[in-house]
C-alpha cells in the first residue's frame, strides 16, 4: 500500500489533526519554520528549496526559514525532541524510531525519494548474486540505519543470517568514503551504499550486485521521508500546508528537470560541503534514485518489524502516516 499525503492533506485535514494532537512547547503561531536535512542527494528537494529561496516565497511574508544540515538520523532526532527543528527529511528508519520514542508525536508528514541504494563487491570477491554472501564480510554505513535493514531483509529472503545471529554473514559498519580502502585491502567482501556513494564505489572499480530497483522491494521503498512535530502541526496547520505544496512542486520539477535540478542541488552541496560531485557521478546517483511524496506502507511496516526483531526499538509504531 502506497501512502501519498500532499493530494488529501488540506488546511482544514490539518486543522482537524491538531484537535487530537498533542503540544508541548512553542506558542501558538509561529514566525519561524525550521527545516533540518542532509547534504546529500537523497534529500535534494531540501537543498534545492534552500538553494533557491523557493520555501520562503511559499510561506506568507514575514515568516523565517531556517535549514539545520544533520550527518546522520539519530542527531537529526533528538533535535526533533528537543523543538531545535519543526519539519525533517529523514531516513525511513530513524522517523519510525522517532515515532516510537516519541509515543507517536513524530509522524511521516510526506515521502521524499526512494530507492537510491545499491549492493557492490569487491572485484576480487565471487559475488554474484545475493546468496554468494555466505561467508563474506559486508559493509554497511551505519548499524540500525536504512541499508542496514535491507540487508538484514535481503539475507532472510536468501536463507542468511548475520553473525551476530548465529549466521555466516559478518555486517559491518564503514564509513562511505572508507569503503574503497576496506575493499582495496581485503577487509570486506561487498557493502551496501546509498547514493552517491554507489556510483562513487563503481566509478573506482567496485562492481555493482545489485542494482537500485533489485535490493529491496524492486526499489519501491523510501530512502527519505519528511517528518513534522505534533507540536509544530497543531499550531501552524497553514505553514504545513504551504510547505506540504512546495515540497511537491520542487518534487515535480526535480522529476521533470533532472539535468537542470541535479545542477543546483550540486552547487549546493559545493557551498555547504566545500566538495561537488563529479558530473558523471551526479548523474550516476540521480539515475538510481526516485523522486517522489508517495510512501510505501508496507516497506515502513518491514522496517519496522525487522527493527523490532533486532532489539533497535522496544515497541511498534504508533500512527506514524498522517492520513
Amino acid at each position: 500500500m502506497k501512502k501519498r499525503f500532499i493530494q488529501s492533506l488540506t488546511v482544514a485535514g490539518v486543522l482537524a489533526l491538531s484537535l487530537i494532537l498533542p503540544g508541548c512547547g512553542k506558542s501558538s503561531g509561529s514566525d519561524e519554520l525550521t527545516i533540518g536535512y542532509f547534504n546529500n542527494v537523497t534529500h535534494a528537494q531540501a537543498l534545492y528549496m534552500k538553494a533557491t529561496g523557493s520555501m520562503e516565497e511559499a510561506l506568507s511574508d514575514g515568516m523565517k526559514v531556517n535549514w539545520t544540515a544533520f550527518n546522520a538520523g539519530p542527531a537529526e532526532v533528538e533535535a526533533l525532541f528537543a523543538g531545535d527543528i519543526d519539519i525533517g527529511y529523514i531516513g525511513p528508519v530513524p522517523a519510525v524510531t522517532a515515532n516510537v520514542k516519541s509515543k507517536g508525536d513524530v509522524k511521516i508528514l510526506s515521502g521524499v525519494s526512494k530507492a537510491g541504494a545499491v549492493l557492490v563487491k569487491s572485484p576480487k570477491a565471487e559475488i554474484n548474486r545475493a546468496a554468494d554472501l555466505d561467508g563474506k564480510t559486508v559493509a554497511i554505513p551505519q548499524i540500525g540505519n536504512t541499508q542496514h535493514l535491507c540487508l538484514l531483509k535481503l539475507l532472510e529472503d536468501n536463507g542468511l543470517s548475520p553473525v551476530d545471529k548465529g549466521g555466516t554473514v559478518d555486517v559491518t559498519a564503514v564509513e562511505n568514503a572508507d569503503v574503497m580502502n576496506m575493499m582495496d585491502q581485503g577487509n570486506i567482501d561487498a557493502a551496501l551504499v546509498p547514493e552517491p556513494w554507489g556510483t562513487t564505489l563503481e566509478q573506482n572499480g567496485a562492481q555493482i550486485v545489485l542494482d537500485y530497483d533489485e535490493v529491496y522491494k524492486d526499489g519501491d521503498y523510501p530512502v527519505a521521508v519528511v517528518v513534522v512535530r505534533s507540536e509544530f502541526m497543531e499550531e501552524n496547520p497553514e505553514v504545513v500546508e504551504a510547505f506540504l505544496a512546495e515540497h511537491e512542486k520542487v518534487t515535480d520539477y526535480i522529476t521533470e528537470n533532472v539535468p537542470d535540478a541535479s545542477v543546483v542541488v550540486n552547487k549546493e552541496i559545493n557551498d555547504a560541503t566545500g566538495k561537488s560531485l563529479d558530473e558523471a557521478i551526479l548523474s550516476g546517483a540521480f539515475g538510481k534514485i526516485v523522486f517522489t511524496t508517495d510512501v510505501n506502507e508496507d516497506a515502513i511496516r518491514e522496517f519496522a518489524d525487522i527493527s523490532l526483531d533486532q532489539g533497535f526499538i522496544m515497541e511498534d509504531y504508533k500512527d506514524i502516516f498522517i492520513e
